[in-house]
């Protein structure tokens, strides 16, 4: 019984393609075998016949049989040295027979090498991508009828596959600490002061104060008659009613008149305060270590709020589900967007110098570099592969690819070896 620490890990067998089990193939190895061995047969059998006759038959039957003895001979020899590449012959374990089966493993180390060293490196692929147009064959291919479309949708389909291997009750958490992280990690002060510049540079902040002044005023005269009661309620009772009609007629008046002179006059005093005032806080929330501090803690407390809490919490499902239905409509702006980046890629590839010189060269490097990177991997799939195939059915495939030339060596050995041997005889008998 053997040692358990000295019994070989099986290797799981790897199945050879289909393809390779061909039946009008092996329909032609079994005729071709049929011929050699037949040959073989008819030679025998001339040599019987031969051996048979008398001497007194004629000189003839010494050619003949010289020759039909050569083309078994021949016949044999090569039988056994087209067998010995598959099997043992006759099943007898004679040294250095069953070649494919024994050196099946080195074979397959041999093809991987050899189509590393010759094949998979960078002098080679990059000689071979000089003689094709690149950037040509790769714009002919996006911009075939349909195929952007068909793109779209595949990247569309990839992105819902990866959506759906990801779990909502891991990232929506992940997602929520990495918004709040990054908003309270971001200074406010000067995002603000920033925001404020834009609005002053493009006299927003004015068209801001109009738009403000003319609600304000809207909104005093759609209440006139609340702002008269309070005035009628706080005024003593021993004022009379008409007293507090005229006041309130001239203060409202007056309000109203001082809130149309501002909107109207862009050089107002108080579009003038209001402008330094915006200035003085823009300068203020850059260099003023206070003002940033009051913004900070208020930019802590809207953060800190359940309902901004429940918005970031719920921000990796709502972009999810956005993203899963824009890719499940064909006529969405996501698969239209990225169908016409698609074209516009080809359009480029096709046409434009600049993209085109760019995708060749850098199709060398990048070629270059992936040879001289996953060449030995490549190698090692082959070696691998070959190694994992089962030893006999990896015989038989192999010699029903080869196997119907190799059998018409077995008939040439017959042909030639009868030759050779009706030759040889003809000589030794001139000789004698």
């Amino acid at each position: 019984m053997p040692r358990l620490d000295r019994v070989p890990a099986l290797r799981p067998t790897a199945p050879l393609a289909a393809s390779l089990d061909d039946p009008q193939r092996a329909a032609d190895l079994a005729r071709m075998k049929r011929l050699a061995t037949g040959l073989f047969v008819l030679a025998a059998a001339v040599f019987l016949a031969c051996v048979l006759l008398d001497d007194g038959a004629g000189a003839w039957v010494g050619y003949v049989r010289a020759t039909a003895e050569a083309s078994m001979v021949g016949a044999l020899a090569d039988w056994f040295a087209v067998t010995a590449l598959f099997r043992h012959p006759m099943r007898l374990p004679i040294p250095h027979t069953a070649i494919i089966p024994r050196k099946k493993d080195q074979i397959g180390a041999s093809l991987g090498s050899f189509v590393q060293e010759n094949f998979l490196t960078r002098s080679v692929v990059e000689e071979k991508l000089t003689t094709i147009d690149v950037p040509g064959r790769l714009g002919g291919f996006l911009a075939a009828p349909g195929r952007a479309e068909r793109l779209a949708g595949d990247a569309a389909a990839v992105v819902t596959a990866l959506t759906e291997l990801l779990r909502d009750e891991d990232l929506e958490p992940a997602v929520a600490a990495l918004v709040d992280r990054k908003l309270h990690q971001t200074p406010a002060a000067p995002a603000l002061a920033r925001v404020l510049e834009l609005v002053v540079e493009g006299d927003r902040h004015q068209e801001v104060l109009s738009a403000a002044l003319r609600l304000l005023a809207r909104f005093l005269e759609d209440n006139r008659v609340v702002f008269r009661a309070q005035l009628g309620d706080a005024s003593p009772a021993w004022v009379p009613d008409w007293v507090d009609d005229r006041v309130f007629d001239r203060v409202f008046a007056g309000v109203q008149t001082f809130l149309d002179e501002v909107g109207r006059d862009e050089r107002h005093e108080l579009r003038r305060a209001y402008d330094a005032r915006i200035h003085a806080y823009v300068h203020a929330l850059r260099t003023d270590p206070a003002s940033a501090a009051r913004i900070e803690e208020l930019k802590k407390e809207i953060l800190e709020h359940p309902a901004v809490r429940t918005w970031s919490g719920s921000l990796w499902t709502n972009a999810k589900n956005a993203v899963l239905l824009a890719a499940a409509d064909p006529a969405s702006e996501l698969r239209t967007r990225l169908t016409g980046l698609i074209l516009d890629g080809a359009r480029l590839l096709r046409t434009d110098p600049t993209t085109r010189e760019l995708v060749q060269r850098h199709s060398h490097g990048i070629a270059g570099y992936l040879v001289e990177r996953f060449s030995g991997d490549v190698a090692e799939l082959v070696s691998s592969t070959v190694a994992r195939w089962d030893t006999e059915e990896t015989s038989r495939r192999i010699e029903l690819q080869v196997g119907r030339d190799l059998q018409w060596i077995r008939v040439n050995g017959t042909v030639v070896g009868g030759l050779a041997g009706l030759i040889i005889y003809t000589v030794a008998q001139l000789l004698g």
